[in-house]
């Protein structure tokens, strides 16, 4: 309703009910006047424009996690006294750090593109606020891996005055990167939800939550690879918390979400993906409760860690994709959203008007 249907015409009640049958007679059983509303949109174009990204970025979502959880890994052994396992995280962290790069770089199309992000800070911004935190956090890893990679060589890197320096640096500096490990692991999800992608926008209340869940099975799956099971108690302890933090957020999340906006996590190639990620995620928690102080067990069920947390990332990132191809992902969420402020009464701005 609006304020132009106080001066349309009445309309003549006596042309109601004179619908032809199907064989083109007239009576009770009536045609349909107006065909089944079908969602279309201007030159069947889609309403939101999809973002131009290749799988490199849902690689840098996934990579980010496995480097933000082992850097949390890494400054729980440094605070333990594990040392096989401090050195492991860190260099897991350190890898995944390179890799992630190589992938946003390439996504980006050239290094300075990245650079230009660092020269100014906007708080509004996760994507601004994101490459603070991964320059951050890449600085204090930096060190902290320099100094493993001193100590692994028998202190033969020709570093001179620097070595004393640098040994005094790694505790700090470890413990820096635990700081920035947490946001590194989740601001990726907020990024996506801050974008107009309708899948990704109905997930902003929950998607960090799975996306830090997520990165805590996957580094945690990868230490248990890499680290004798002597010293991977932490790691199997945080890979259960992981798979219980990210199986109960993504059904929190689903439940959440617009019932429509939620289909794209179910259908298709994304839900096979988000199908695939809970079962081996279950599959890895097992193998870990029962058989994690067994090397090969500890190995298969890291490996099932890791692969699910890749799944998730994949999936969530083909289910925004997807829901940007058909209007109907943004017209009917936009419908009921629009009906919910009506029925509270907010009438007052641009978009809801009174009845």
């Amino acid at each position: 309703m609006s304020e132009y249907d106080e001066v349309r015409p009445p309309e003549d009640r006596r042309r109601r009910g004179r619908g032809r049958r199907p064989g083109g007679r007239r009576g009770g059983r009536e045609e349909l006047m107006v065909p089944e509303a079908e969602f279309t949109s201007y030159y069947d174009k889609p309403i939101v424009k999809a973002p131009p990204w290749g799988h490199e970025i849902p690689a840098y979502l996934f990579l980010g996690g496995v480097a933000g959880g082992s850097g949390l890994l890494a400054a729980g052994a440094q605070l333990t006294g594990r040392a096989v396992l401090r050195r492991n995280a860190r260099l897991s962290a350190m890898a995944a750090i390179g890799l992630g790069g190589v992938a946003l770089v390439a996504d980006l199309g050239k290094p300075s593109r990245f650079y230009n992000m660092l020269r100014t800070f906007k708080v509004t911004s996760p994507m601004s606020v994101g490459s603070w935190i991964l320059t951050a956090y890449a600085g204090g890893l930096t060190v902290a891996v320099g100094a493993e990679v001193d100590r692994m060589s028998g202190s033969r890197l020709p570093l001179g005055p620097l070595r004393p320096v640098l040994r005094a640096l790694e505790g700090p500096a470890g413990l820096e990167a635990a700081v920035f490990a947490a946001p590194l692991a989740g601001y990726t999800a907020v990024l996506l939800a801050d974008t107009a992608v309708p899948t990704w926008n109905a997930t902003h209340r929950d998607l960090p939550f799975v996306f830090v869940s997520s990165a805590s099975l996957a580094s945690a799956g990868l230490a248990m690879v890499t680290t004798p099971v002597g010293e991977a108690g932490p790691a199997r302890a945080l890979a259960v918390l992981g798979v219980i933090g990210d199986v109960a957020a993504m059904r929190l999340m689903e439940r959440r979400m617009d019932p429509v906006a939620a289909e794209p996590l179910h259908h298709g190639q994304a839900g096979t993906m988000l199908r695939w990620s809970e079962r081996l995620a279950l599959a890895g928690a097992v193998g870990t409760v029962v058989g994690g102080r067994r090397r090969p067990l500890a190995v298969l069920s890291g490996l099932a860690l890791l692969g699910a947390s890749a799944l998730t990332r994949f999936g969530v990132f083909e289910a925004g994709i997807h829901s940007t191809k058909d209007p109907r992902y943004v017209v009917e969420p936009q419908r009921r959203r629009l009906a919910a402020r009506r029925a509270a009464g907010e009438t007052s701005d641009s978009i809801t008007t009174a009845r």
